[in-house]
């Protein structure tokens, strides 16, 4: 049976991590998709304005996250995947600003990783597309901070996943970076290829695929082998909300408005053995508190229901 993970955000306070990590395995989840973006909150980045997280040295931010790696450990849950911090280059954003995500931010992202014992990585690709004049010209750019990451990579260990996004504005959602899985396959095993190793792989967004429509059974199939990691929540089709599955229906009929379905079917015909990982840290908040542990526990009884499924199809 495929494993369960959800994010740490809104359950883990660095004060005392171990109540958090228990809450998470007796709950059912044996995993953690580590909420590294939640200590580099990206409005702030957009605004040009940051806190010196990242200013510690490796010793320090090893030293500050030692805690939460002990108290993982010691409720029996593994740091399964991680979020670097985004965007990790601001289109108009100050040339001090970019060099220091670049230069900063991205390389300590990856050591708190390898420190945690964390095998997936996800980045965000650059939205560019507008100010460079072509999707092309955005993927070069991001082509190079990947080349620039693949080397830390390699050393920790760790496997760089790429994750679908979305653009436009409030009103309206177009299709962001790596939104093409023909495309995105054919530049992961180009990568791979060009730095010798599997390095880089593919982190697929439920809720981002709704919000521009992707085909999620086509796009899981076509990505096959290269899909490593999951971000599993659901939406309106107007917000990325992240809220839990099956929250969100077509008609009063209550169908649900995600083709969940598919995404089962897809996950079965590739033979994914990765951790069906939930993005939906805000739901945690959206209950009352006295409701969040019954929430986080809803979470896990819907991936309990998703890896029923997904076996269930298994060839």
């Amino acid at each position: 049976m495929l494993e369960l993970g959800v994010q740490t955000q809104n359950i883990i306070e660095d004060e005392n991590p171990l109540v958090g990590f228990r809450k998470l395995r007796e709950a059912g989840f044996t995993c953690c998709d580590f909420s590294l973006n939640g200590y580099w909150k990206n409005r702030k980045i957009y605004e040009g304005d940051w806190n010196p997280f990242f200013e510690q040295t490796v010793g320090e931010l090893e030293a500050f996250f030692a805690p939460q790696k002990e108290a993982a450990a010691l409720a029996g849950v593994r740091f399964h995947q991680m979020h670097m911090p985004y965007p990790i280059l601001v289109p108009d954003g100050k040339a001090r600003l970019n060099t220091y995500l670049w230069n900063q931010v991205a390389p300590k992202s990856m050591v708190i990783g390898r420190f945690l014992g964390c095998k997936y990585i996800v980045v965000h690709g650059f939205r560019l597309k507008d100010k460079l004049g072509s999707e092309k010209a955005e993927w070069e750019k991001t082509e190079e901070f990947l080349d620039f990451l693949a080397p830390i990579a390699k050393e920790y260990g760790m496997t760089i996943c790429l994750e679908n996004l979305y653009g436009g504005n409030e009103y309206r959602k177009l299709e962001g970076p790596c939104c093409n899985a023909k495309l995105a396959a054919e530049r992961i095993d180009m990568l791979n290829e060009k730095h010798g190793a599997e390095l880089f792989g593919f982190c697929f967004d439920t809720g981002h695929a709704k919000l521009v429509n992707l085909d999620i059974e086509s796009f899981v199939t076509t990505l096959g082998s290269r899909l490593k990691v999951l971000h599993i929540h659901d939406n309106d089709g107007i917000g990325d909300l992240h809220q839990m599955p099956f929250c969100f229906t077509k008609t009063r009929e209550n169908k649900p408005s995600m083709d969940w379905e598919g995404f089962y079917r897809g996950l079965a015909e590739i033979n994914f053995d990765g951790v069906l990982s939930f993005e939906t840290a805000p739901v945690l908040k959206s209950f009352p508190p006295e409701l969040k542990d019954d929430a986080l526990q809803m979470i896990a009884k819907i991936g309990k229901y998703m890896a029923e499924q997904v076996e269930g199809l298994r060839i």
